[in-house]
């Protein structure tokens, strides 16, 4: 199976798990009318919606390439997330308020063993389904995957409460528990709405992602050439599940030109090697000039003009800034 399908069965299996889940908590509100369960399948309707849309974009960032999209259609991932934290920010909103206003105004709760046994049979089901599309969706390079499936998992915390609130107002019987939880929970929500909105604007706005630009500058430091003298203003942007990367190469300026392809060749194979997901890599080459020669490890360099003093260990630091190391001046180009 296509990892394109696989990503596709599992968003619509968070959206089929979201739409039954979400009719058993409004039966269990039905029966117990706790303002915690109503605050928690409210919440649950907007993973129906949120699983819909995670469903669509993924099946728009399985498209291929074309005119208007060279990148590919990735960052629908990006915005699947941002407008699941967009609905979820809104719930916990309206959430807070009705809770205020129960808190202030409470009213008995009924039959809270039903509600009890209902809704954790739900919190089960929503940690098992998260943590799958969670695992999956690490897996896959999807952040559309991982965000549904923490959605669950904040799901099934909220149940949780919700649980918890029913057992204390079973025990004592004091309907102030419920609507405190109520209350709790929607603070709850939308804090993680807030996040999951921020997560997504970084990926939008082209966030770097510091764990694979370091990847990507340790392999290029690990199989080091003579000939890569030194690399700079590297840079890795994320498309969905798709990197693309470009760096600068210095280079031996006599080169030719077939010797310089062969050169960038290696490198663009040495990375899209490092990484399960589609790679596209371009890799500029410039000439070096005799300041870089105290840096350079070519042995046998026939217009060498300083011998070598010592190498510069490529990292985060330096690689992703526009300039040349042994200058240490902005470059044209």
């Amino acid at each position: 199976m296509s990892l394109n399908k696989t990503k596709n069965r599992l968003g619509l299996l968070s959206l089929v798990v979201s739409a039954v889940l979400v009719a058993i908590k409004f039966y269990a509100y039905y029966l117990t009318k706790s303002q915690a369960v109503l605050t928690d399948a409210l919440e649950s309707i907007i993973n129906v919606f949120t699983s819909g849309f995670a469903l669509y974009s993924l099946y728009l960032a399985g498209l291929p390439k074309d005119e208007n999209h060279p990148y590919g259609h990735g960052k629908i991932e990006y915005l699947s997330v941002g407008f699941e934290g967009a609905l979820i920010l809104i719930a916990g909103v309206y959430i807070f308020y009705s809770a205020t206003v129960a808190l202030l105004h409470p009213h008995p709760v009924a039959r809270p063993d039903s509600g009890i046994a209902l809704l954790g049979a739900t919190a089960l089901i929503n940690l098992g389904v998260g943590f799958v599309l969670v695992k999956s969706g690490k897996k896959l390079s999807s952040v559309a995957l991982v965000g549904d499936g923490q959605h669950l998992y904040l799901d099934a915390v909220s149940t949780l409460v919700s649980c918890v609130a029913l057992v204390l107002v079973a025990a004592t019987g004091n309907v102030l528990f419920d609507s405190g939880a109520a209350l709790l929970l929607g603070l709850f929500i939308v804090v993680n709405g807030f996040r999951m909105v921020r997560r997504s604007v970084s990926g939008l706005m082209d966030e770097s992602d510091v764990d694979i630009v370091d990847q990507v500058i340790a392999e290029l430091q690990r199989y080091r050439q003579p000939s890569w003298i030194d690399v700079h203003n590297l840079r890795v942007l994320r498309y969905g599940a798709n990197l693309h990367i470009d760096c600068h190469i210095q280079m031996p300026y006599y080169f030719s030109l077939e010797e310089t392809h062969n050169e960038l060749n290696k490198i663009e194979d040495l990375i899209k090697q490092r990484f399960d997901v589609e790679v596209e890599m371009f890799v500029h080459a410039d000439p070096c000039t005799f300041a870089a020669c105290s840096l350079c490890h070519m042995t046998e360099c026939p217009v060498r003009q300083h011998a070598f003093r010592h190498e510069i260990t490529w990292t985060l630091s330096n690689a992703v800034k526009n300039e040349r190391h042994h200058l240490g001046e902005p470059v044209e180009g």
